[in-house]
């Protein structure tokens, strides 16, 4: 695990839940694994390899995983070969990934999934594997339906929209929405991730940069934390979890940077909290809860 503190939580994809786990990590040692239960979204830190590769067989594995994909970026898939089910002949597999204009999905994921940078090739995977392009299909498990739409960051990358009884969840854990916009935010319908984060009651988004980095990292495809909070009360999400952060950072220093964002946006509509380690989020009937955590030992 790269960095400092408890709070240096790397992307997730959204996951258990629709029983998908997935790699969403900038950090290389560390992966965070969002489960988006029937009435709650757990989010914990699993170390990539050997905890992401147990965690899934610690318990009978499920029948059917869903591993939703925002893009295909190193720090976003080298997980992928460590999920124990790929290796259940018994477990049906669907991965639903960005569409691309050059390359198939299966095409672009065996890059990875082959030596010389993995042992495995994907062909050569023993569960029952499907691969879905996206936004060209929606996905609908049990009470949940998920759709996504591309959103800007470098490469083919998408957002997910998780809809359930219980509330609506966004998940834009890559994305720049300020991007090539002279005064940010601009007008919803031309604002990138928009459709995804409308009224979500839990938003999780990209918030690497202060404003003062912002600058000098345009094009990157990440976001300051005011770019966040502006993008949210824009889209009318109830709440943020600031996500992505930068692997430098200290803890005391994200607590810095939120409350100042807070003081800037005082009187927003939107509360924003930081993605942490064993933090959690409850959703139940349009309520939502935000754990406290856990004081270390």
């Amino acid at each position: 695990m790269v960095g400092r503190g408890r709070q240096r939580i790397p992307d997730a994809v959204v996951g258990p839940a629709l029983e998908a786990v997935a790699r969403g990590a900038r950090v290389a040692e560390a992966a965070a694994l969002v489960g988006v239960s029937k009435r709650t979204l757990h989010s914990r830190l699993r170390e990539a390899g050997v905890s992401l590769e147990e965690s899934p067989r610690v318990a009978n594995p499920p029948a059917r995983a869903d591993i939703l994909l925002t893009h295909l970026h190193m720090d976003h898939i080298q997980g992928l070969g460590f999920f124990g089910p790929l290796y259940d002949p018994n477990v049906e597999i669907h991965i639903w990934g960005p569409a691309s204009t050059t390359r198939s999905l299966r095409a672009r994921l065996t890059r990875y999934l082959s030596p010389p940078l993995f042992p495995v090739h994907l062909r050569s995977l023993p569960s029952q594997l499907t691969l879905h392009e996206v936004p060209k299909e929606d996905l609908e498990v049990g009470k949940f339906r998920v759709t996504s739409a591309f959103v800007c960051h470098p490469g083919p990358t998408v957002g997910f929209r998780i809809e359930t009884p219980d509330g609506v969840i966004a998940y834009l854990p890559d994305h720049e929405p300020a991007l090539g916009v002279r005064e940010f935010p601009a007008e919803p319908e031309w604002t990138s991730g928009y459709s995804i984060a409308k009224g979500a009651d839990l938003l999780i988004h990209d918030a690497q940069y202060t404003d003062e980095e912002y600058v000098t990292h345009v094009g990157w495809g990440h976001s300051s934390v005011n770019q966040v909070a502006a993008f949210a009360e824009l889209a009318g999400a109830k709440h943020a979890v600031l996500f992505h952060h930068d692997p430098v950072r200290a803890d005391e220093e994200l607590e810095v940077i939120l409350a100042e964002s807070n003081r800037r946006n005082h009187g927003s509509t939107v509360t924003m909290s930081i993605a942490a380690e064993q933090r959690s989020y409850t959703l139940e009937k349009g309520e939502l809860t935000v754990g406290s955590l856990p004081t270390p030992a």
